[in-house]
């Protein structure tokens, strides 16, 4: 069980990384001299709140990852599995404890501070489900006429905006998510069709009725998707003292 206060960590770290087109695991790819997943394993490691990591790893590369584990912490490696959800579902029938900190190896950028902030925020409203990360959009929200392909321009050219949307509400969802592990549990445990259109974890625990805060978080904590992340991270990540 979870000590107060406490949580174990889930690392998911088994995307292909197709869009950085690094020929190797994106969690695996060097930024500033080490592996992407090594920079995060040093933020929970360095965690108060954390107590354990369970790493979900690319699959043929589980002794890579064991090499990077952080020492003098309770960690496990488990294989990863085709999509997100279900390497976060292989990581949790490892997890031994009432609390889970979810993270996207993809952002190396989080920090110590930020990952405690998230858990004591969480101890603190025993009546929520979870709390996650996150920015308050800073851009104006423009609405299209037809929905936006996943990658490249719309087929018929420049987009229609149907209106200008408000952004006072709105705020960019990160990772860590912080949530209480029975439910997530139960909220991993929808229709294979939910769970595919769920872009995280927090999605599926509000769909199943838990209630989750938003905790500011710093816009610096991004994610590496596209070769251009990975050139800014890197340099966030080569100014750090």
């Amino acid at each position: 069980m979870t000590a107060a206060g406490k949580a174990t960590a889930v690392i998911a770290a088994a995307g292909s990384g197709e869009r950085l087109g690094a020929g190797a695991p994106k969690a695996l790819v060097e930024i500033a001299g080490r592996p992407i997943l090594g920079w995060c394993l040093d933020a929970f490691a360095d965690a108060h709140s954390v107590e354990a990591i369970v790493v979900a790893a690319p699959v043929a590369h589980e002794d890579a990852v064991e090499k990077l584990l952080p020492e003098g912490l309770a960690a496990e490696v488990v294989r990863g599995g085709p999509t997100r959800a279900e390497s976060v579902q292989a990581a949790m029938a490892a997890v031994d404890g009432d609390v889970v900190a979810i993270h996207d190896a993809a952002r190396p950028l989080v920090t110590a501070g930020l990952i405690d902030e998230l858990v004591e925020a969480l101890a603190a409203r025993p009546e929520a489900a979870g709390v996650i990360a996150a920015t308050p959009l800073t851009d104006t929200v423009k609405r299209a006429m037809e929905p936006r392909p996943a990658d490249g321009p719309p087929s018929g050219g420049a987009a229609e905006v149907a209106r200008t949307e408000s952004r006072d509400h709105l705020w960019a969802a990160q990772t860590p998510q912080v949530f209480r592990a029975d439910v997530l549990r139960a909220a991993l445990a929808a229709g294979p069709d939910r769970i595919a259109a769920a872009t995280d974890e927090a999605t599926l625990v509000e769909e199943a009725g838990g209630t989750v805060l938003i905790h500011p978080s710093p816009a610096a904590n991004l994610k590496v998707t596209t070769p251009h992340d990975l050139e800014v991270v890197g340099l966030l990540l080569a100014m750090r003292p």
